[in-house]
This record gives structure tokens, C-alpha cells and sequence, in this order.
């Protein structure tokens, strides 16, 4: 049986292509501050405790290099991974269509149909720059099982419920899990063939 601290540690991988905003909103999450110049991540990771629903979760949290087309989900983003949070910016089209990229990428290496997921979109204070309707956002989210929300790691705007509403998704999945009975093994047929 494990260890209720065990059961309490969660990694959260934070996902998305090139200056979507994934540094921003961690460290706007992490110490309420907004940096107006963009400098590329290699990778970080960050702990961080959060109380969601009157438990206290010991996160480890992934900020990711940003994304393009050609590179690849690998085992580092998948492999102890408890959630996943894949962001676009509302003002980049091209940025949504990566997160669908690698939410597909995401299923294919964990062999699974859903993972739990926050869909951001980020840059919402931007709106006179916007590329992308909520709505299409949330369908896809819908369609694929998985939380949305918009953000702005610049304003503070719903920063804090993204890792949440993270935490929400992957209780949700253990929960499932829980409830789940696999079924029973076809019996096998034994036989025997004499040479």
C-alpha cells in the first residue's frame, strides 16, 4: 500500500510551443511577478506546495522548452507524470494547433485515450491581438476530455486555478481508476498435442 506523502507528491509537466508564456505563468504562479522580456527555457523544474480541496499536494512542477512541429514528447515529459498542463497564446494560431500536436503525442507515448489535462490559453489581456475564439479552445477540450482556461500571467488572471484545475483532472483520473474493474482474463484453453 503506498504512503499517503507518496500519494500526495504530483508532477505537472507545462507544455507548449516557443513564447507561448509557460515561464511566465509558472513564475507568476511561483512569485507573483511578471518578466516583460522573453528569454528561452532549456528546462526547469520547480516544487512548489498546493492546497487544493483541503489537501495539501507536494508538486513538481516542469517548465518545458517550447515545442515546434519537429521535436518530440519524450519519456523526460511522460514518464512519472501525474497531469499535464499545454498551453497556446490566444494571439497565434499556430500555437493551438501545436497543443493539439502534442496532446496526440502525449496519448500515443502513454498508450492511454485520456490523460489529465489543463488546456490554457494564455495572453488573454491581449484581446485586440486574438486569433482564436474561446469557443473552438473549449470544443477541442471537450472533445478530448481535458479542463480550458484563459489566462494572463502578465494581469495575474486566473494563474493559481491553472494548477488547480491540473490537480482537479488528475484526482478526477484516480478517481476513475479507482472505480474501475478490469475485466476478468479469458480462461485459457489448455492443450496438449502429442508428437
Amino acid at each position: 500500500m503506498p504512503s499517503t506523502n507518496l500519494l500526495k507528491k504530483k508532477r505537472i509537466v507545462v507544455l507548449g510551443s516557443r513564447s507561448v508564456g509557460k515561464s511566465s505563468l509558472i513564475l507568476q504562479y511561483l512569485e507573483n511577478q511578471f518578466v516583460e522580456n522573453y528569454y528561452p527555457t532549456i528546462e526547469g523544474s520547480f516544487q512548489r506546495s498546493i492546497n487544493y480541496n483541503g489537501t495539501e499536494y507536494d508538486c513538481e512542477i516542469i517548465d518545458t522548452a517550447g515545442h515546434d512541429e519537429f521535436s518530440l514528447v519524450n519519456a523526460n515529459h511522460t514518464i512519472g507524470t501525474h497531469g499535464y498542463i499545454i498551453i497556446y497564446s490566444i494571439t497565434s494560431r499556430n500555437s493551438l494547433e501545436m497543443v493539439k500536436i502534442l496532446y496526440e503525442r502525449i496519448l500515443d507515448f502513454c498508450g492511454v485515450q485520456y490523460v489529465p489535462c489543463v488546456i490554457v490559453g494564455s495572453k488573454s489581456d491581449l484581446q485586440q491581438h486574438r486569433q482564436i475564439d474561446p469557443s473552438e479552445a473549449q470544443e477541442f477540450a471537450k472533445l478530448n476530455n481535458t479542463a480550458w482556461i484563459e489566462t494572463s500571467a502578465k494581469k495575474n488572471i486566473n494563474v493559481a486555478q491553472v494548477f488547480e484545475l491540473c490537480l482537479s483532472e488528475i484526482e478526477k483520473r484516480s478517481t476513475q481508476n479507482a472505480a474501475y474493474k478490469p475485466p476478468p482474463p479469458e480462461p485459457t484453453k489448455n492443450t496438449c498435442v502429442i508428437m
